[in-house]
């Protein structure tokens, strides 16, 4: 999505990322090109930072004509914060679930009433723990979950970095025992993300966006992650797919964790987000590579027996709209003795009451 995170893949001198280069109309000006191996087999983009720079260089990817990318591994790998209830910092997480958290209704924090939790309202709703009543479709995306534990897998056999600073710094979590994930060693786990253009911090954003995920994915999402751009980029995907341009089944995203979404019991949001050395930012870029090329090197190594052919989905995958067949397994639904048949409950805008 930005320098660092395209930086780390280049220079290898097994596996040179730039000995093709494509420049592809339509990407950002900062970044026009696809790199790619001598072989083509494997091929690196950066989007650009934020929702609109994902959308349009993905959109302009799947629309290049150089590129067939029907049978395309895609996989997101970028740095995120993350929740301690769920993880620590140089973790790195894969996710099934992505949430555009911050597509809500919001009252400024200093104008809420006092019975309210956050500024946070999902659209066309009237409380916080009301699903979304007006429905854009970017809200959830649910992906491959056994080629999301197929990709964890791989990423358990990198050795993670660390650093002293990020040691120091999350042992301020063990005061709260809600927070011991947060204080222990970065891990591999699978768990969900959170898309915002927002770069947000404190304990009533991040609980707010915690509850939201778990209302739009009906219960099942883990809030882990927070991102400026999967929803954006899933969403470009998921059109070319139902234009058999790409297959939806085939997508990873992997998130390393550099930073905390909310302080340690004691310290304020603002020294968190602006001030504190948590000493993570260059060992999650390096994990991105550590990580990400178990992965990368795990699908190529077994092309033929399993990947060619794609990792059967068991769970849904798509969006709220069901855009690729089958039934979402989230959203305002009642399912009747029919799986396949959801019986929708009247979604209308608020503003159209």
């Amino acid at each position: 999505m930005f320098d660092p995170e395209g930086d780390v893949w280049y220079g290898i001198p097994e596996f040179d990322i730039l000995a093709i280069n494509v420049t592809v109309p339509g990407f950002s000006p900062l970044f026009p090109d696809a790199h790619c191996t001598a072989d083509g087999d494997v091929c690196q983009l950066t989007t650009g930072e934020s929702e609109i720079n994902a959308a349009t260089t993905i959109a302009s990817l799947v629309r290049y004509p150089r590129f067939d990318l029907t049978t395309t591994y895609f996989m997101v790998a970028g740095i995120a914060g993350v929740n301690p209830e769920v993880a620590t910092i140089n973790s790195v997480t894969f996710a099934r679930y992505a949430v555009q958290v911050a597509l809500q209704y919001e009252i400024s924090q200093f104008e809420i009433p006092t019975n309210y939790t956050s500024g946070y309202i999902p659209q066309g709703s009237y409380s916080a723990d009301q699903y979304p009543q007006s429905i854009y479709g970017t809200e959830v995306f649910e992906l491959n979950q056994n080629l999301q534990h197929i990709a964890a897998s791989f990423a358990r056999q990198a050795t993670l970095n660390d650093s002293a600073d990020a040691v120091a710094y999350r042992a301020n979590y063990a005061s709260a025992s809600i927070y011991t994930a947060g204080a222990s060693s970065p891990s591999v786990i699978e768990c969900d993300v959170a898309t915002s253009d927002v770069y947000y911090s404190g304990v009533i954003l991040s609980t707010a966006f915690g509850n939201f995920t778990s209302l739009v994915t009906n219960g099942s999402g883990v809030y882990c992650t927070t991102a400026q751009e999967d929803n954006a980029t899933l969403e470009a995907l998921l059109r070319a797919a139902a234009n058999k341009l790409v297959d939806f089944s085939r997508i990873i995203i992997m998130r390393t964790a550099s930073d905390f979404d909310r302080p340690w019991p004691g310290e304020a949001a603002t020294t968190n987000l602006l001030y504190s050395n948590q000493g993570a930012f260059l060992p999650s870029i390096r994990n991105i590579y550590l990580a990400g090329i178990q992965v990368v090197t795990g699908i190529l190594d077994g092309w033929n027996g399993t990947f060619a052919a794609g990792v059967n989905a068991t769970n849904y995958i798509g969006d709220i709209f069901g855009t690729l067949g089958g039934s979402p397994d989230f959203g305002p639904y009642t399912f009747n003795d029919n799986p396949v048949t959801p019986t929708k409950r009247s979604v209308v805008p608020r503003r159209l009451r």
